[in-house]
C-alpha cells in the first residue's frame, strides 16, 4: 500500500506504475450477485453447465463487473490524504481484452496518467490494467477519471 500526502504528489509520478493491488478472487457467487444486481443473466455468466460447452469452457465474469471492481482495487492499494469527497467522473476508454473465467484471481496495476487542477480539488486520470493470474493477456485496460476534493486544513 502506498500513502499519498497530497493528490498533487501524483504529478511527479505521471506515467509510472505506482501500485499493484492484492489478488482478488472472482467467484461464481460474485458473478451471480452482479447478474442479480444488474438484471444481466446471460447464460455465459450464470449457467455453468451450458457455459462448459462454450469456447470459454465455463462461466465468465461480466465486463462491467470487472470495471466496477476498479474503485475497490484502487482503494485497497493507495491511502489518500483526508478527503471531503472523491467522485467517479467517468471513463475515457475501456477495453475488455480477454475473458475473466469464474474462479480466477485478478489484480490491478495502477498508473496516474494526468493530474489537473479544478475548482476546489484535483482531477486524476488513472490508467488501470487488470491482470488475471496466469494469463498472457490482461483482462481489461481502463482510463478512469476521479475528482478528489481534499479536506480543508
Amino acid at each position: 500500500m502506498i500513502e499519498l500526502r497530497a493528490i498533487s504528489d501524483l504529478r511527479g509520478r505521471l506515467g509510472e506504475e505506482i501500485a499493484v493491488s492484492d489478488w482478488l478472487p472472482i467467484t461464481q457467487e460474485r458473478i451471480d450477485a452482479f447478474a442479480t444486481a444488474t438484471d444481466d443473466h446471460q447464460w455465459i455468466h450464470v449457467d455453468p453447465e451450458r457455459a462448459a460447452a462454450s469456447p470459454f469452457r465455463g462461466t465468465v465474469a461480466h465486463g462491467f463487473l470487472t470495471l466496477s471492481l476498479v474503485s475497490r482495487l484502487l482503494r485497497q492499494t493507495i491511502t489518500f490524504p483526508p478527503l471531503r469527497m472523491a467522485i467517479n467522473y467517468g471513463v475515457n476508454r475501456v477495453r475488455f481484452i480477454s475473458p475473466l473465467p469464474s474462479g480466477s484471481r485478478i489484480r490491478a496495476h495502477i498508473v496516474p496518467a494526468a493530474v489537473d487542477d479544478m475548482s476546489g480539488g484535483s482531477q486524476v486520470t488513472w490508467s488501470v490494467t487488470i491482470e488475471r493470474e496466469g494469463a498472457a493477456k490482461p483482462v481489461a485496460a481502463i482510463e478512469w477519471i476521479v475528482r478528489y476534493y481534499e479536506a480543508a486544513e
